[in-house]
């Protein structure tokens, strides 16, 4: 049995503070698309869109802060690949291929690897910086899915904005918001900085 501490290094992420092991990076991969797929089944559809309000997104996020780069795109493709086979755990126990909203999905496996190894630069240890990161999250999730849904759901540019974007702005900023406390927090809790 090992006895060794886990402790903060630079470079580290939440995830890299239990003892490192491949069946602890495998649970963790898992963990994190269960996560999102729980998160995606809080949904609360927008009148006039296509796409819902989700916890998947903020879950997602926060999978790749915590579990960094490379875990966090992991997950987020197990979590896609899961969804594309026929669990029934996209946006409102959706699954399959042809959702106009997949176009998300693939923008949140992009967000995952650009936060976590923004997390691994320390963004995460601060309110400031990770409200940043979730910002920069939100941007490459909505990147690739705004233009995906307008191909999808045959809208124009105007029309996927005000389906895919606008409605969800005050939504991502709370997300932002509790991100911004909630990770800090945990390194401060762990005593780590």
């Amino acid at each position: 049995m090992s006895t060794a501490t886990a402790t903060a290094r630079p470079g580290a992420v939440l995830a890299d503070l239990l003892p490192a092991s491949r069946v602890r990076d495998a649970a963790l991969v898992v963990g994190g698309a269960a996560l999102t797929g729980l998160a995606a089944q809080l949904s609360v559809p927008v009148p006039g869109s296509p796409v819902p309000v989700t916890g998947q997104t903020f879950a997602a996020l926060l999978v790749g802060t915590a579990l960094g780069a490379r875990r966090g795109f992991l997950s987020l493709a197990l979590y896609a690949v899961a969804g594309l086979a026929g669990v029934p755990w996209f946006a409102g126990g959706e699954a399959g291929t042809g959702l106009v909203s997949f176009g998300y999905v693939l923008g949140m496996l992009l967000a995952v690897a650009v936060v976590g190894a923004l997390a691994r630069r320390g963004a995460d240890r601060s309110p400031l910086r990770m409200a940043g990161t979730m910002v920069l999250g939100e941007a490459v999730i909505y990147a690739v899915g705004v233009p995906y849904l307008a191909l999808a759901a045959h809208l124009s540019a105007s029309e996927a904005i005000a389906a895919g974007l606008t409605p969800f702005l005050i939504g991502d900023a709370l997300k932002a918001a509790l991100a911004m406390g909630a990770v800090p927090a945990a390194w401060k809790a762990l005593g780590k900085r």
